[in-house]
């Protein structure tokens, strides 16, 4: 699990890092405030956020909170020093996953995370596939995507092929890569299902760009890739050969 500490106490911030390290996460970055956090999460998706309440600068933690809820899709721990009722009332409406008082010591961080991570895996994953659909579905030959800032148009004829990688997924065009921050599972039920297929727990293809097939695999784009036996049969009946 990738790891964003947002904390601009950096003894603190560097302590957390420790422990997080040493409970076996990764920790993609320590960050000060809501603008670096932003920054590097155009680029580099992450799994949870801790963020502090009480950041300095224009946006707080709590708006902070809301917006990597809203535009990421990222959960998010709270930790908090001593503030008052009004911004406990504010703070819930963001709907953290957990609250850590700092200072906290390494065992109150290891049960946040994983009740965090137990709550993640008993959503509903088709959850984040309705918010997208209702916001960025916008002509049946293609879908957008996040690009920082933007959305970006991603023709569906371009694409090759769809990997997931844990709670990620990479598209595969003719032309680049694209890693974006939701499961696979949610970016299926986008795609027409009479040009895509799964034949993988890890995969999904664009039938029109298959370039060889056997029992076992699918070659596409120079890649080989796996046929499960769960999706063989299905899989076969929809392909034409004599």
């Amino acid at each position: 699990m990738k790891i964003v500490v947002v904390e601009d106490e950096m003894i603190i911030a560097a302590k957390i890092s420790m422990y997080l390290t040493e409970l076996g996460y990764e920790v993609a970055g320590i960050f000060p405030g809501a603008e670096e956090t932003l920054h590097y999460l155009q680029s580099y998706p992450s799994d949870i956020a801790l963020v502090d309440i009480q950041l300095r600068g224009s946006m707080d933690g709590i708006e902070l909170a809301r917006l990597l809820k809203d535009e990421y899709h990222l959960p998010v721990i709270f930790l908090t020093g001593n503030f008052d009722d009004a911004s406990f009332a504010r703070a819930k409406q963001a709907k953290p996953y957990a609250f850590l008082s700092k200072p906290m010591n390494k065992m109150e961080l290891k049960r946040a995370l994983e009740l965090t991570i137990n709550l993640i895996s008993d959503e509903d994953p088709l959850q984040n596939a309705q918010h997208q659909k209702k916001e960025e579905i916008a002509l049946p030959d293609r879908i957008f995507i996040h690009h920082g800032a933007k959305k970006m148009k991603i023709l569906l004829d371009t694409i090759l092929y769809i990997q997931a990688e844990r709670n990620y997924c990479r598209i595969i065009t003719t032309t680049q890569d694209h890693l974006l921050s939701i499961p696979m599972k949610s970016l299926e039920d986008e795609l027409p299902s009479a040009q895509f297929q799964r034949i993988h727990r890890s995969h999904i293809v664009n039938l029109s760009h298959i370039d060889e097939l056997d029992e076992h695999a699918v070659y596409i784009g120079g890649k080989m890739l796996t046929l499960s036996k769960s999706y063989q049969q299905q899989f076969l009946q929809r392909i034409k050969s004599v």
